[in-house]
């Protein structure tokens, strides 16, 4: 077992409130979507709200913007469901419902085994990441970054992992 699990977040811009016709699609995928995650191979927590889901949870005190987070075993895992057979159609879907972003709409970090991220904790990784691009704070998809296990304690760039670690105690 290791000491550290993948944390992401993801936000979007819907186009529509969220109980109009033109979201309709979207929510009705929510259950499904979200069973799909809990099932996964590497699944471990997920943000909710009311109803079971987050789209009662504003992010960035935009009302626009809807924020999902959850905690992985490893990125592997996340890519699988992410990218496999249920979620994929609805990622596909997205510009029916969402607004093209110009910034980050996703960042990874990693967090010590069983901590649960706050919406606060993933605004300060996104907004970190637009920032300062990827870095062990906050990293994308694209440019995945080892556990601070994996990287090894003495590796010059575990600082920030450090930092990460002692920054998420600060939200407990």
């Amino acid at each position: 077992m290791t000491d550290w699990q993948l944390a992401q977040v993801n936000i979007a811009r819907m186009k529509d409130a969220i109980d109009s016709p033109v979201m309709a699609g979207f929510v009705a995928g929510l259950d499904p979507v979200n069973a799909a995650a809990e099932a996964a191979d590497g699944y471990v927590w997920r943000l909710q709200g009311l109803g079971g889901d987050a789209t009662s949870l504003r992010f960035m005190g935009d009302p626009w913007l809807i924020v999902n987070m959850s905690v992985w075993r490893d990125h592997a895992s996340l890519f699988d469901y992410v990218y496999g057979e249920i979620h994929r159609p609805f990622l596909k879907r997205r510009r029916e419902w969402f607004d093209r972003m110009q910034e980050a709409m996703t960042a990874l970090w990693w967090v010590p085994a069983g901590h649960r991220p706050t919406v606060e904790e993933a605004e300060r990784r996104l907004t970190a990441l637009r920032t300062d691009g990827p870095t062990p704070y906050a990293f994308t998809f694209g440019d995945p970054l080892p556990s601070p296990e994996e990287a090894g304690a003495e590796e010059a760039g575990n600082g920030l992992a450090v930092e990460a670690a002692e920054k998420v105690g600060a939200d407990d």
